[in-house]
């Protein structure tokens, strides 16, 4: 399994079940460094959808009771794990990632910092839960990631938007 992309790389490669291995190895490597509990860290995006091509990279949902309260010593002990926070502006959400190497230009794994049991945390569970458990919804999922490459191999923002209406017809089965 060859994890990561570069900036602004879009790739999307064969499921495989060591996705879940290397998930649940960062797992337990990060309720080791942090003290969280078991239920506050969930495997998400494509590569926690079974049967699912996938940009190979890890995406990990970690709870926290309040976003604004948290503080440094939390991210220095997500640090001590290798992941290190971007800059990246999202309502309702702190992101880090995980390098390949110290050059730092390829991503292989995120950590997506949300409210536990919140809006975001709970729309982004429902997704994965939906897709996991519904066929065609895997399908059409998969043909829109599709049509996208077809016309672009770059733009991971762009590949993101061009998702969003399905992800946001998804979401309102809740």
């Amino acid at each position: 399994m060859q994890l990561g992309l570069s900036k602004d790389e879009v790739r999307l490669e064969n499921y495989t079940p060591e996705w879940k291995d290397e998930f649940l190895k960062v797992k337990k490597e990060l309720m080791k460094c942090t003290n969280l509990g078991d239920d506050r860290i969930e495997h998400i995006g494509s590569t926690a959808i079974v049967d699912m091509p996938a940009k190979p990279i890890i995406d990990i949902l970690v709870g926290v009771d309040d976003l604004q309260e948290v503080d440094k010593p939390l991210l220095k002990r997500f640090s001590a794990a290798g992941f290190l926070r971007l800059k990246v502006e999202r309502p309702g959400e702190i992101v880090l990632a995980k390098f390949a190497d110290e050059t730092y230009s390829i991503k292989t794994h995120f950590i997506h910092i949300a409210e536990f049991q919140k809006e975001l945390w709970n729309n982004l569970i429902f997704f994965r839960d939906h897709l996991n458990s519904n066929e065609d919804a895997r399908k059409q999922y998969l043909e829109v990631k599709r049509e996208y490459l077809k016309a672009s191999s770059t733009g991971i923002k762009e590949y993101t938007n061009f998702k969003e209406d399905f992800v946001k017809q998804i979401i309102q089965k809740i």
